[in-house]
């Protein structure tokens, strides 16, 4: 069987994309969470099973695939449904994938994930409605393509899995997107598959002190709905 390696669920948007994808779809697999350390590197610990020392990291029979991106190629060279069967609904779905992978810096950087809480609208910066307006039109243009509802078709494919964390975004940070947009994040966030992954993020009662430095002290915290913190 599969392990996947993963870290804080609370925070960890990378570990999520593997995870929400391969539970989607039905793919078997073992977890096995690494929590981050709470003011020291957690580059020496993870390098015991991860070659960069970043999770995720998934392990088949002595074979180790890391970065979401590679842990989706490894996976689609084995599992029906990581893609689109449709040629064209493919492709765009690799670019969507590979655009996320790489882009949406302002809205990675100055939101980072932090399911567990909610805060006040934070000003929206051009840079940051840029990376707004372009989800927008990416995810209106895949769902009119295809037909929805998700964005290369009927079924969860791992575009959609890059944009999950995307959802935890919007819906923490309270962020403005027009309606389809915001039907498309109310699709993600009530997936079976999201809902045990926020189950868990709240149960967590560890906290890291560089997320929760550019997170609950850089925004305004109007909730907090993990469990408190174990002294």
């Amino acid at each position: 069987m599969y392990i996947l390696h993963v870290t804080n669920k609370n925070y960890s948007s990378w570990s999520l994309r593997p995870w929400v994808l391969m539970r989607t779809l039905g793919i078997p697999f073992e977890e096995q969470l690494h929590r981050l350390p709470y003011d020291t590197p957690s580059y020496p610990e993870f390098r015991k099973f991860s070659p960069t020392g970043l999770v995720p990291v998934l392990e088949d029979d002595g074979w180790s695939s890391w970065e979401s991106l590679g842990i989706v190629g490894y996976l689609a060279d084995r599992h029906a449904g990581i893609w689109p069967t449709d040629q064209r609904a493919r492709d765009w779905a690799r670019c969507a994938t590979a655009e996320m992978h790489a882009g949406f810096t302002t809205l990675r950087g100055s939101c980072g994930m932090n399911v567990g809480i909610r805060t006040r609208r934070p000003a929206i910066a051009p840079a940051l409605q840029r990376d707004l307006d372009r989800l927008d039109e990416l995810w209106a243009d895949g769902i009119a393509r295809f037909g929805g509802p998700f964005l290369a078709g009927r079924e969860f494919t791992a575009a959609d899995a890059f944009f999950c964390p995307v959802a935890f975004r919007i819906q923490s940070y309270d962020l403005p997107l027009p309606p389809r947009a915001a039907a498309y994040v109310a699709r993600l966030l009530a997936l079976p598959a999201m809902q045990e992954w926020t189950a868990a993020a709240i149960a967590e009662d560890f906290r890291e002190t560089v997320h929760e430095r550019e997170t609950t002290q850089a925004h305004a915290l109007t909730a907090d709905h993990r469990v408190p913190m174990k002294s």
